[in-house]
């Protein structure tokens, strides 16, 4: 899994909380505490898939497009992430005559894969608006009004 899973929820959940506030990537990447750089990208993706909608300019930044409890992080974890529990290398090695050396790789691939499909399945249950409710239930000596930065 890569951070662009989290940076991806983080800002929804946050310009769910804001809904009729424009917010810059600068304002959300302090929130994330992250380079707005990296926001802008993750933001990208989140436009195209229609989360979000930007205003250039002055006065512009990222606004919630979508409703947010019904939006679940199943959704934005096959859109940023989907495939990279997985490593990139496994153990093993196809052309030994070894049992174990020559399926290892393809054993684990199945491993991971139906992980990943139970994952994907508990993030279905998780919605950017109940990730919200749940944010908004934790005790918090600040108010739900505090300011982005």
């Amino acid at each position: 899994m890569n951070s662009e899973f989290t940076i991806a929820v983080h800002s929804l959940v946050l310009l769910a909380h804001l809904p009729d506030h424009m917010a810059t990537s600068e304002e959300i990447a302090a929130n994330v505490s992250t380079h707005s750089a990296r926001i802008r990208k993750v933001m990208g993706f989140l436009r195209k898939a229609g989360y979000v909608s930007t205003k250039e300019g002055i006065g512009g930044g990222f606004i919630l497009s979508c409703k947010p409890e019904e939006v679940t992080l199943g959704e934005i974890y096959r859109l940023t992430c989907q495939g990279t529990l997985k490593p990139s290398w496994c153990s093993g090695d196809e052309s030994k005559p070894c049992m174990i050396s020559s399926k290892m790789d393809r054993l684990m691939g199945k491993v991971f894969c139906d992980a990943e499909k139970q994952m994907e399945n508990y993030f279905e249950g998780h919605t950017i608006g109940s990730m919200l409710e749940q944010i908004r239930a934790f005790e918090c000596p600040q108010s739900n009004t505090e300011s982005l930065s």
